[in-house]
């Protein structure tokens, strides 16, 4: 197939593919007594699907934390939080869980000559590749072009950057008519609306309704990952 026939799968990471429980939420911890100097007494909301560098600072401004001192404790919080992570790897494959049908569904795309499969998550680049990693999903999903949290703290931006780096490296320009965004959340349909009016699949496997996301815009909602012939419909109603 020509290369000018491809299109560009961004999968979500967090509650989407793979599911790490309490050790996000852990390293947040820890991180924060280390770099803050106390313990932290409100965590952030879960399963929003903002990106890392929003959560903290709003986790600083939560716990109190001068508005003078933010940026400069949020830069060294961002630049630790992978390496906490790195910490947590055996904890991430046994307290952690894969979503149901998530390997069969990325098998399938990853299988196709005309899709190329990668990422767009809040994560930082190096935690999104620690994580995929732990569970054996890095095979699946060309993480060097991604759109990470590292890349902008503005989760519609890494939709951009997803399609630049596919396009600088496959030769094909990327747009909203040959891309789509598979997640879980209300962010992960924001990212694709603002994000240059990207189609989204919505998964109901993390903490928002089918409901809420076909009231928030998905294209296209499904229960899981499960049935994957019903993703991969979808997938080809969308781009083609």
């Amino acid at each position: 197939m020509a290369e000018a026939e491809r299109s560009l799968v961004l999968w979500d990471i967090d509650r989407t593919l793979l599911y790490v429980g309490e050790i996000d939420r852990q390293v947040y911890r820890e991180t924060f007594a280390e770099v803050v100097g106390c313990p932290v007494d409100t965590l952030s909301a879960r399963g929003t699907g903002v990106t890392m560098p929003v959560a903290i600072r709003t986790m600083l401004v939560d716990n109190g934390v001068p508005e003078d001192q933010v940026p400069e404790l949020l830069r060294r919080m961002t630049e630790l939080l992978p390496k906490r992570l790195a910490t947590h790897t055996v904890d991430l494959r046994q307290q952690g869980r894969l979503m149901p049908g998530a390997v069969a569904a990325l098998k399938a795309v990853r299988g196709r000559v005309d899709l190329v499969p990668s990422v767009v998550t809040g994560n930082l680049k190096a935690s999104a590749e620690l994580k995929l990693a732990a569970f054996g999903l890095d095979s699946f999903v060309d993480t060097t072009i991604g759109g990470y949290a590292s890349d902008d703290h503005h989760r519609p931006a890494l939709v951009g950057i997803a399609q630049k780096r596919a396009q600088d490296k496959y030769g094909v320009v990327f747009d909203r008519s040959n891309s789509v965004i598979i997640g879980d959340s209300l962010e992960d349909v924001r990212t694709g609306r603002d994000g240059g009016g990207v189609p989204v699949i919505g998964i109901a496997s993390g903490t928002t309704s089918a409901a809420d996301l076909e009231r928030a815009g998905a294209d296209v909602v499904l229960p899981s990952l499960e049935d994957v012939g019903r993703l991969e419909t979808a997938i080809s109603e969308l781009l083609f």
